[in-house]
């Protein structure tokens, strides 16, 4: 007796169909489970055993095998116990045989309850792309698959209900996507709580209109670490595309929340300066994502920048160069997007106190050189703008009321992506600015001849590298469409210049 039931499983970000074969014959009653699977894996069948005869079903007293093709794929977590069960029984008859147009997935209690398990997005999506019109998922899941356009997704919470749903007996009701709404009221920390630092407020609202990487430097208490957790209120909202992707990257890491269909929010990440290069970037003995691809499409913000370890740091410069990140590891190789707007913040000094107007240095020179060196050039080279946060006067502190809202300045932020999504239509995978490609940099940022003067004089002065020059203009065509601007003029090369003073001031190069 022999019966397929049709399942999934993910590699990385990419789902796969997974065909769970299920054979009953003669011979003394044992269990064999095939087709290159992990310990997790093997484990089903112990669980699979309980939950048939807690269901009241009868175990097969025969040789069971089941083979979990393709077989040269390898296979993680206890995602097939539900199929295997479904294929025990249509074996043996009593259920009839489920057709290749359903898929069945998810973790079974010993009494036959359904648990949630991880990376059901990428599945769902790839159920899609292979013409399977229904699938079955345990309950906590069916938010997340129901995103999935084209599919029929059935929230089950018990084996059982399966049983029942596949012999016409009970029909268990279709799931549905939570409503996805663009235009969502921010209820994180607002930027009109920020007091002061109106230089740093408007380069948050360069930095974000496009997609730039941004550094604060300043003394303790300046407000660096508020400024930078309040950049995701500013941020435009997630479109269906971009929320689709970083849900996916959630749903592989396990970091959807039960019941969670997409990503509503941009992801604002913020690791301790101790995390290690693997945390960073992903890795693990079976490869998962880092901070850099959960932060893709949001922010990563690193605090106390000098702080983190040299290799931490260093591991960066691909990921925000390329913008995706591969791990290869033994047990396989797995890509993940990683996307995302660095921001960053450090004291000007060990101390943090160089330059402040009231308190005194105590660094020596040399202790302030070592200090701001643990920063390398190419790392500070692919950061747009650079940012002093002053101290704050008193009178500002002390004022009743503070800046612009958040509200207020994500309008503006909107109106600069909807040109730039606009003016890069015909460019794939830019969306904004900060991904503009070096070869389309003469295109669309055309300079008056004043602006070309100032590029002109500030490189041949300063020396800037050819990652900076482009760096530059990116951030000008920004400040230009904050502008409402189609051609860069001598303010908005200005401008930029000024985000760029820290590469000469701190001699981090």
């Amino acid at each position: 007796m022999f019966a397929k039931v049709t399942s999934l499983g993910v590699t990385g970000l990419a789902g796969y169909i997974v065909q769970v074969e299920a054979d009953l014959s003669g011979g003394l009653p044992q269990f064999n489970l095939v087709g290159l699977p992990d310990s997790a894996v093997k484990e089903s069948s112990e669980r699979v055993r309980s939950a048939v005869k807690n269901l009241q079903y009868q175990w097969p007293a025969s040789r069971i095998t089941i083979n979990l093709a393709p077989a040269d794929v390898r296979k993680t977590g206890p995602v097939y116990d539900l199929p295997v069960f479904i294929g025990i029984l249509a074996a043996q008859g009593k259920l009839p045989p489920p057709g290749g147009e359903r898929a069945f997935l998810g973790e079974l209690g010993l009494d036959g309850t359904l648990r949630p398990v991880t990376g059901v997005l990428p599945m769902a999506l790839a159920a899609v792309k292979q013409g399977i019109k229904e699938l079955f998922l345990p309950a906590e899941n069916a938010a997340e698959a129901a995103v999935a356009e084209g599919l029929t997704v059935y929230p089950v919470r018990n084996a059982q209900e399966v049983v029942l749903h596949l012999c016409g007996a009970e029909a268990i009701s279709p799931a549905h996507a939570d409503g996805y709404d663009e235009n969502g009221t921010w209820l994180g920390p607002d930027m009109a709580d920020v007091r002061g630092q109106s230089e740093a407020r408007r380069a948050l609202e360069v930095a974000a209109a496009g997609g730039h990487n941004l550094l604060l430097v300043g003394p303790p208490g300046t407000g660096k670490s508020m400024l930078a957790k309040r950049l995701p209120g500013i941020l435009p909202p997630l479109t269906y595309e971009e929320a689709l992707e970083t849900s996916a990257i959630y749903s592989v890491a396990g970091l959807l929340r039960g019941g969670e269909g997409l990503l509503k929010t941009r992801p604002f990440r913020s690791p301790h300066h101790s995390v290690s290069a693997t945390a960073i970037v992903g890795g693990g003995t079976f490869p998962r994502p880092g901070e850099v691809s959960l932060a893709h499409n949001g922010v990563l913000f690193l605090d106390e920048l000098p702080e983190f370890s040299r290799d931490t740091l260093e591991v960066l410069r691909q990921p925000l160069e390329d913008g995706l990140v591969t791990v290869s590891r033994v047990h396989g190789t797995a890509s993940y997007p990683c996307k995302f707007m660095l921001v960053a913040a450090m004291n000007p000094c060990k101390c943090g106190y160089l330059g402040h107007p009231t308190r005194e240095c105590t660094c020596t020179p040399s202790a302030i050189e070592q200090y701001r060196r643990r920063i390398s050039g190419p790392l500070l080279d692919r950061i747009d703008l650079h940012v002093e946060a002053l101290p704050v006067e008193y009178e500002e502190l002390a004022a009743e009321q503070g800046g612009e809202s958040s509200a207020t300045v994500r309008a503006r932020v909107v109106a600069a992506r909807t040109l730039q999504k606009e003016r890069y239509r015909n460019l794939a995978g830019v969306r904004c600015n900060a991904q503009l490609p070096g070869g389309a940099l003469r295109r669309y940022c055309r300079m008056t001849p004043d602006a070309e003067k100032i590029l002109r004089a500030a490189f041949e002065r300063l020396g800037y590298s050819a990652r900076a020059y482009d760096r530059i203009l990116r951030v000008a065509r920004t400040i230009a469409d904050l502008d409402g601007s189609e051609v860069l003029n001598s303010a908005h090369l200005s401008e930029a210049l000024q985000y760029r003073s820290l590469d000469r001031k701190f001699n981090i190069r």
